[in-house]
């Protein structure tokens, strides 16, 4: 056997034991009735006039965060995402769908700029509570990961390296 056959069999053994290794996310849907009265509460504080539409509790390592999506009275949807910390519940991200168009032009010139010829079918605008927005771009045909992340803060756009851990 040559050596890169050795190597390529060896890497294919262990892959699968690494994916095995990788943290989880158990994902729990919950019937609005259901949310427990502190998330509700966080989130009408946030959004005052929401109308809760839907909940999902997930759980991955050491953390448990609520999902909860919405509908605000212009019809816009929204949903915020909290993280459970020190017996509390505290909004983490809220994010909302957006045009391209309407994101902020460093934005779109950073995604251009990466070389990565992306047109985004859907963006999603995730504020970070440190002020930091997120831009999620989706391509045609890639609805469950964002193709490119984009990062906006204090004036500086930046495509990520890596997936926004919220």
């Amino acid at each position: 056997m040559n050596r890169s056959l050795i190597l390529t069999l060896a890497a294919l053994a262990i892959a699968p034991a690494a994916l095995a290794d990788a943290p989880k996310t158990k994902v729990t849907e919950v019937a609005v009735k259901d949310i427990p009265a502190a998330v509700t509460s966080v989130v009408k504080a946030a959004a005052p006039g929401m109308t809760i539409k839907e909940a999902e509790l997930k759980e991955r390592a050491d953390r448990r965060y609520y999902d909860v999506e919405g509908v605000m009275p212009d019809g816009s949807e929204i949903e915020f995402d909290l993280l459970e910390k020190n017996g509390g519940w505290e909004i983490v991200e809220t994010q909302r769908d957006v045009a391209w168009a309407s994101a902020p032009q460093i934005v779109r010139d950073a995604a251009a700029a990466s070389g990565k010829a992306i047109k985004p079918v859907r963006v999603i605008e995730s504020k970070q509570t440190d002020g930091m927005v997120i831009y999620e771009l989706f391509a045609a045909g890639k609805p469950d990961e964002p193709s490119m992340e984009v990062s906006l803060k204090d004036g500086h756009a930046k495509v990520l390296a890596e997936v926004w851990p919220h």
